[in-house]
């Protein structure tokens, strides 16, 4: 074995998004292309020399190749220990908790999350630092600052090795040690929760429906829910990762995980359904023909917390990004805890988590998650559901409304316009930045316009900022319009039009959310003259 010296090119494009670099598979395929970005984040590290790096992924296509690639690359760059997830596999949230609990240097995560994957797919690759979070916009940065001028990278010639079988191999001076995937995150859950109390509500009759949509999920589901917990078996189903995850877009949304929604819907519904996406960072938590919205679902457990052991103190505090409704915020407001705004991108909760100011986080698409890690974690976000059913004995529908009833139901959409043209994207974000000085004051379908803004951050712990993070329409009634392209897709631009309006109101809370949304609908589409710049009459996505 030794260490080669390749000379390569820069490739365009190698800039990391809110969550990593995401591209389809064929182009991470091009001879270089990885091997470019990995030298470019390797270039930026100090101290690494010696250090553990974490290696795991989704299971995607590509997964496992690209595992070799990192390892040998890993070796040419003095890394002392690698642990790697058995398979290549590691859950986004199981990356955190392995980097956390074995104090590694950081990790390198291969995951598109939920975007679809297989041949004609998504692949994506994202660093996360010593805390286990993702890295920071400084690093993220210095990283694509690398790859526009790296000239070549540093990887061992040494073949492939097994990935497959538990314990330590030796790629040149580097220890490659092959670890189980679930341990440390099946160990860190039997602290947060009550497991005794939900073993007892599945011994009491109670049936659930986890679907892990072919995803990494599966296996620790498996583990926890039907192992540890007890749950009959067959509550987890599609539970096998899979290369191109059995075909499904392993997003958890009533749209994506349809057959999930149908069985809750039916006569003979489960008590209580979940699902989680393609790197089991994200949930979506369903009662009997009652989807939960991402929002509703933060509020509910922030308002519950002390029912789970590692919360039974209280929580320090709430975060939420901004575009995700301000249910959280009332119930923050109610336990005299603070309720932090911030950007979209779970990076930005990392410090305010590591300052001990919030103790849960929680974005509208489908992520919650708390301290424990400085990830989202879709399983720890539905055994803190089972965990509050088990305390309350009451149904998901039941603490939903009652939650409504004590803080008032925010009514939420987000509407997706995916694959928009980019150039057309862009022109849509100027035309309501323009607007912006004009908006204050107007009244718009009746509701009259307190602020318009494009949102800013200024990190309260160490001062960092972020600007353009997205347009907001703010009502003096509390409703709320805001607009802002997505940071995850591989093709073309999608626009997210967020919708909300807060109804204090029980007997006005029944109303269908579409309806109750319409006139915001109305005005977002006028606004940013939707259909005129891009062609959609329609989103492409309801949740």
């Amino acid at each position: 074995m030794t260490i080669v010296t390749h000379t390569t090119q820069p490739f365009d494009g190698q800039k990391p998004g809110t969550s990593g670099l995401r591209k389809k598979v064929t182009v991470f395929q091009q001879p270089g292309y990885l091997e470019n970005f990995v030298q470019a984040l390797f270039d930026g590290l100090e101290g690494a020399q010696g250090s553990t790096l974490v290696v795991g992924g989704d299971g995607r296509f590509h997964n496992r190749q690209a595992v070799q690639t990192i390892l040998r690359m890993a070796a040419a760059h003095g890394f002392g220990r690698v642990l790697l997830g058995r398979g290549g596999i590691l859950s986004t949230p199981a990356a955190s908790c392995v980097i956390r609990a074995r104090g590694a240097y950081g990790g390198i995560v291969l995951s598109a999350s939920h975007n679809p994957g297989g041949p004609d797919g998504d692949f994506g690759i994202k660093y996360n630092v010593g805390n286990g979070g993702p890295a920071p916009e400084k690093i993220t940065d210095g990283i694509h600052a690398r790859t526009q001028q790296i000239t070549q990278y540093r990887i061992s010639d040494a073949a492939d090795i097994d990935i497959d079988t538990l314990g330590e191999q030796r790629i040149e001076q580097m220890v490659v040690e092959v670890i189980d995937p679930v341990a440390d995150y099946a160990a860190l859950m039997a602290e947060c929760f009550d497991f005794g109390a939900i073993r007892q509500l599945f011994a009491s009759g109670f049936r659930m429906r986890y679907d892990a949509m072919w995803a990494v999920g599966g296996p620790y589901a498996k583990a926890l829910i039907e192992g540890v917990l007890g749950a009959p078996a067959g509550t987890v189903v599609n539970a096998e990762p899979k290369e191109d995850f059995g075909g499904l877009h392993p997003d958890p949304n009533p749209v994506n995980a349809e057959d999930l929604i149908a069985h809750m819907a039916a006569d003979d519904a489960p008590d209580f359904g979940a699902a989680s996406d393609g790197d089991a960072d994200r949930n979506m938590i369903v009662g009997r023909n009652f989807p939960v919205a991402p929002s509703d679902s933060l509020a509910l457990l922030a308002a519950h917390a002390t029912v789970a052991p590692r919360y039974a103190g209280g929580i320090a505090g709430i975060a939420r990004s901004m575009p995700t409704s301000m249910a959280a915020d009332r119930v923050a407001a109610a336990l005299g805890v603070p309720c932090y705004e911030t950007p979209t991108g779970w990076k930005f909760f990392g410090n305010l988590l590591d300052a001990g100011k919030v103790t849960l986080c929680g974005e509208e698409s489908y992520g919650t998650g708390s301290d424990h890690v400085r990830e989202k974690d879709g399983l720890w976000a539905v055994l803190f559901w089972l965990n509050v059913l088990a305390a309350t004995g009451q149904s998901v529908e039941q603490l939903v409304r009652a939650n409504w009833a004590t803080y008032g139901r925010n009514y939420y959409s987000r509407h997706d316009y995916e694959g928009i043209e980019t150039a057309a994207a862009d022109k849509l974000m100027a035309g309501l930045r323009a607007q912006l000085p004009q908006l204050a004051g107007q009244v718009l379908e009746g509701r009259r316009v307190k602020q318009a803004d494009d949102f800013g951050y200024v990190d309260p712990v160490d001062g960092s900022q972020s600007a353009k993070q997205g347009v907001r329409i703010l009502f003096d009634d509390g409703s709320r319009v805001v607009f802002r392209l997505s940071g995850t897709g591989t093709e073309g631009a999608t626009l997210r039009v967020y919708l909300e309006r807060y109804e204090p109101s029980v007997d006005k809370q029944g109303e269908d959310t579409q309806a109750a949304l319409a006139p915001l609908i109305t005005v977002a589409r006028s606004v940013a003259r939707i259909a005129e710049l891009t062609g959609r009459k329609t989103p492409t996505v309801v949740t």
